[in-house]
């Protein structure tokens, strides 16, 4: 896998998302105000206001979407999350794009989250990168939300090349079969937790969709296994035996915890 400057994913976003498209695709974000249970001391920003300050700082949406819930009133307050990435990059990855991935609902259950995510062009998925204290920050519905989240996002940018060095780290780390299985395994427990029937067999975690990841580097392994659990459709059997194809990852809470823990379980793996 040669190098790759950013420039050359350029295409991928040529029509960033504007606010009105941001408006039909997550309305939540656009809420007046926040859901009537929530305290005396919850500040409520809209996260349209948030939206216009990251875009005034040179940030551009693009992709959007919220948490599916029952009833019109709850979905006016629901868990939305929204990317963004800064409009000049001045980070070269493999063959990602580094984003600010933002995360809000107005119905006072959740701070403000802002976490670094990689976006990569050639298989659409996103990725949640998290090292240490970098790539996640709360941002409490108190105080100067406004400049406290952009504050959050030009900090997680400036710390990009740390994801850069980690990727290059992994693209250097090449795992045996043993490792790959191992990996598989771990990766279809953090899919399926606990005592949850595991429809399939791990190795099915690492059947490659493009030529383009065919590979043993950690990087590779890692981006394979992280679309085959989020895409889904794998081929398997119910806990009553029946035929059946696992589902793909909707939820935004098990899009953040499965990106999440996926990524630490491959920064764990690599060999210096």
């Amino acid at each position: 896998m040669n190098v790759s400057t950013l420039d050359q994913y350029s295409s991928a976003f040529s029509r960033p998302i504007d606010l009105e498209q941001l408006a039909a695709q997550v309305p939540a974000a656009f809420s007046d105000g926040p859901a009537e249970h929530t305290s005396s001391n919850y500040v409520f920003i809209s996260t349209k206001e948030l939206v216009s300050a990251l875009l005034d700082a040179g940030f551009i949406a693009t992709q959007a979407r919220q948490a599916g819930v029952r009833g019109d009133i709850g979905a006016a307050y629901a868990r939305h999350m929204l990317r963004f990435q800064p409009q000049r990059q001045s980070v070269t990855l493999l063959d990602a794009i580094p984003q600010i991935v933002l995360i809000n609902s107005h119905d006072g259950r959740s701070a403000y989250q802002l976490r670094a995510g990689l976006y990569r062009p050639v298989c659409t998925n996103g990725l949640l990168a998290r090292l240490g204290d970098f790539g996640l920050i709360h941002v409490p519905h108190r105080g100067n939300v406004v400049q406290n989240v952009i504050d959050a996002a030009l900090a997680i940018t400036r710390d990009f090349s740390r994801v850069g060095e980690v990727i290059e780290q992994m693209h250097q780390t090449h795992l045996s079969y043993d490792e790959r299985m191992d990996f598989a395994q771990r990766a279809l427990t953090v899919r399926y937790p606990g005592e949850q029937h595991r429809p399939f067999e791990p190795d099915a975690l690492l059947n490659v969709r493009r030529p383009i990841d065919d590979g043993n580097d950690l990087w590779r392994v890692f981006n394979v296994v992280q679309e085959n659990v989020m895409r889904g459709g794998i081929a398997g059997r119910s806990a009553k035996g029946r035929a059946s194809r696992s589902r793909a990852i909707r939820a935004i809470r098990e899009d953040v915890r499965i990106n999440n823990d996926l990524w630490q379980l491959a920064v764990a793996m690599i060999r210096g």
